[in-house]
């Protein structure tokens, strides 16, 4: 009996303690909201609206025909017309849409001769956006079909990238993205938690230091442990999976260098909220949830609700997904993905900002 009086002394105990951590018992809730409502709406397999543009050489109402049959398809979204196809691979390259479809001079002939009606440029570093344009080239086109005695109208397919389809060509340097936001988020967001809980934020105190020159020391020495798992994973990646690298060395650098300090600085936020080692986890965790499920590394981001893309633009990670692809996949520039590069920059300065201004040199 004694024995049942002291269990529960201790039980009484512990759910005192956990009802007064308001950061925990908040977790305890929202994780597993936050699960159910990405898995549930944001998650979905089935891709629409791929952002594709169409070049019409052709002119033609029977052009114009085929366009807004592949508009009712709802599988993509013809957001650009241009007049050459070197500035619709450019559009590709810059990662602005994700195929091009190439509607050829001869279009009437070819309709009466049962050819090919066009070609279609794919990006297919990203294979379930590609499987998806694939379907596409065998379909329906409504008031077409009165015209000719065939089955539904073909279209080449032309991948650019990743013509074997190979999914590790798209996930190695998703996966670069991944492994850096659990790592550089988990180091930095028990940094200032741990020296409180060492006894060394005394120490801190006492020093000169600006709280800026602080949060700028803390995050130095993890950015080139970010850059060890960057050579690790495109090295192997490129020598054992034959993932090439097609973007310049300098652009994966910078790059790279971009998304590790608004990383770490995102880790730091967390380390100046949380109290203790145990709720800066739990909170790396809450971030790490939507980082990688939103940012387009397992699932396509234009599939995901419109809701979900905010809330994805506002992650790091969601802009160095494209921006790693686009340089390593693509070839393409910072200055072609100077969005996300900007937007990074932004990122770092502002968590830099809050860190400094939530971490007061005080003991209270």
């Amino acid at each position: 009996m004694k024995s049942v009086f002291r269990i529960k002394a201790v039980m009484l105990k512990e759910f005192r303690q956990l009802a007064r951590d308001r950061i925990t018992f908040g977790m305890v809730v929202m994780i597993p909201l936050i699960q159910l409502l990405l898995f549930g709406f944001a998650i979905n397999t089935d891709v629409r609206n791929i952002p594709v543009a169409v070049v019409d050489q052709s002119g033609s109402s029977s052009g114009r025909l085929i366009v807004e049959s592949l508009k009712v398809a709802q599988v993509v979204q013809v957001n650009q017309f241009y007049a050459s196809i070197a500035e619709a691979e450019q559009a590709i390259e810059q990662g602005r849409v994700r195929a091009v479809l190439i509607l050829p001079k001869d279009l009437e002939q070819r309709l009466a001769q049962n050819r090919a009606l066009g070609q279609w440029l794919v990006d297919g570093s990203d294979t379930m956006v590609s499987s998806a344009i694939m379907q596409l080239r065998m379909m329906p086109l409504n008031d077409l079909q009165w015209r000719i005695n065939t089955q539904p109208n073909t279209f080449d397919v032309t991948l650019l990238y990743n013509p074997s389809r190979r999914s590790a060509v798209n996930i190695v340097p998703g996966l670069l993205g991944v492994i850096l936001t659990m790592t550089m988020i988990l180091f930095t967001s028990a940094a200032i938690v741990r020296e409180r809980e060492r006894g060394n934020l005394e120490l801190l105190i006492a020093t000169p230091i600006h709280s800026i020159e602080l949060m700028i020391a803390k995050i130095v020495p993890y950015v080139f442990v970010g850059l060890i798992q960057v050579t690790i994973i495109l090295g192997l990646g490129h020598f054992i999976f034959s993932v090439p690298i097609n973007g310049a060395l300098s652009q994966v650098l910078f790059g790279t260098l971009l998304f590790i300090a608004a990383s770490l600085t995102l880790g730091l936020v967390i380390s100046t909220i949380a109290q203790t080692q145990l709720q800066s986890m739990q909170m790396t965790v809450f971030i790490l949830l939507p980082s990688i499920l939103l940012s387009g590394f397992m699932f396509p981001y234009e599939a995901m609700p419109v809701a979900a893309q905010w809330i994805s633009e506002i992650l790091p990670a969601t802009h160095f997904m494209r921006m790693i692809r686009g340089i390593v996949l693509r070839g393409a520039d910072l200055s072609d993905l100077w969005r996300d590069s900007l937007w990074m920059v932004v990122f770092t300065i502002i968590g830099l900002v809050v860190a400094s201004f939530r971490f007061k040199k005080s003991l209270d």
